[in-house]
């Protein structure tokens, strides 16, 4: 039975249990677990499954990108191990399976790394420096983002973001304010959606990973597990702007009814993205390849303003809590609302979050089942 694990240590020892089923069908199998520098007893871990005979398809599963929002992805993963892999031809499908991007994260359940950058903010080549001159209404609305007392007087704060939020809308208007706080910065690294000064350690080793891990292969298709943004009830796959099949074709394929494009009319910008980068690798180092990625989202809150406005309250408070300390009543209130804005406690989600999955894996799994 699928089910949520308690902690990163019990979801990562789940993923590595699943070694010795996958090299009975695919001999060539390997587990490589990547310390984080940070915390060597940290890991990223890494099941490569290669085919027998050809390389026909790679099939890429990731989780913890943002750390609190593997917890969803170690399930849907599990999902994946108990109903789907056996589905596939180890003959010619290969596998690339990676449990906590971020290990750190998920280990203390937050969802940037350790220096505080959001590492789906971080997947550049080249010179940070040039993101600085990014999201030029950061600046202006950093008061507002980023509260610098500490976090004592909870009520009080929750009213005056209601207020700070009601200014900041009648002058930049929600549209420049979702942008401005979900767009990465690249100036402030105390502040919300830091994507770094320079590429992260962990960003690096994924580069890596998916160099080694793509080669050689004619059809790839990733699929990248996140928690947070769109309608309660629905999973929603977020394409990247490089992808050019329209939203109705990608539907079908994926098995999903929710199309959304990483973009201000039917998403939000991103700097840094991971799936950009790896579009971008593919098309340098691997043109010949047929290549597909997209981020599963599944909602929590829900879309609607109001609700795209409690998100952004609790992810200011989360960092301000971080940043400047608080009391314990605002820190235990901050962090309940917090793992419900990524993993909500109601069972009804998380049954439907599978039931989305499994529609999604039908789909993709007939895409690579044996014939």
């Amino acid at each position: 039975m699928t089910t949520i694990p308690d902690s990163y240590l019990t979801s990562r020892s789940r993923f590595q249990a699943h070694l010795a089923d996958l090299t009975s069908r695919w001999p060539a199998t390997r587990l490589t677990s990547l310390p984080l520098v940070v915390d060597p007893n940290l890991t990223t871990d890494v099941i490569t499954c290669e085919p027998s005979v050809s390389k026909d398809r790679l099939l890429v599963i990731t989780t913890g990108e943002h750390g609190i929002e593997g917890f969803l992805g170690s399930a849907v993963m599990e999902l994946f191990f108990e109903e789907y892999v056996h589905r596939l031809d180890p003959q010619t499908t290969g596998l690339l399976l990676i449990h906590a991007i971020n290990p750190w994260g998920m280990h203390n359940w937050e969802r940037q790394n350790s220096s505080n950058v959001d590492l789906n903010r971080n997947f550049f080549d080249g010179d940070f420096a040039r993101l600085k001159q990014t999201n030029p209404d950061y600046p202006a609305l950093m008061p507002y983002f980023q509260p610098q007392e500490p976090l004592n007087n909870l009520a009080g704060s929750k009213l005056g973001f209601i207020g700070r939020t009601i200014r900041n809308f009648a002058v930049f208007g929600p549209r420049r304010i979702r942008e401005a706080a979900l767009m990465g910065q690249y100036n402030h690294p105390e502040g919300i959606y830091f994507g770094g000064f320079d590429r992260q350690p962990e960003t690096d080793t994924m580069m890596t990973v998916y160099r080694q891990g793509f080669t050689g292969y004619k059809d790839i298709s990733h699929l990248d597990m996140h928690t947070g943004y769109g309608p309660r009830d629905q999973m929603t796959l977020v394409t990247s702007p490089y992808e050019k099949r329209p939203a109705a074709e990608l539907a079908a394929c994926y098995g999903t009814p929710r199309v959304a494009a990483a973009n201000p009319d039917e998403f939000y910008t991103m700097q840094g993205d991971m799936i950009d980068w790896e579009y971008q690798l593919a098309a340098r180092e691997f043109p010949e390849a047929k290549f597909f990625a997209a981020t599963c989202e599944f909602g929590t809150y829900g879309d609607s303003t109001i609700q795209a406005a409690r998100s952004l309250r609790i992810t200011i408070l989360k960092n301000q809590l971080n940043q400047q300390g608080g009391s314990p009543e605002a820190a235990e209130w901050v962090k309940n609302e917090f793992r419900e804005l990524y993993l909500p406690s109601e069972s009804a989600w998380f049954e439907k979050a599978l039931a989305d999955s499994r529609k999604m894996f039908d789909t993709v799994i007939g895409l690579f089942a044996v014939k």
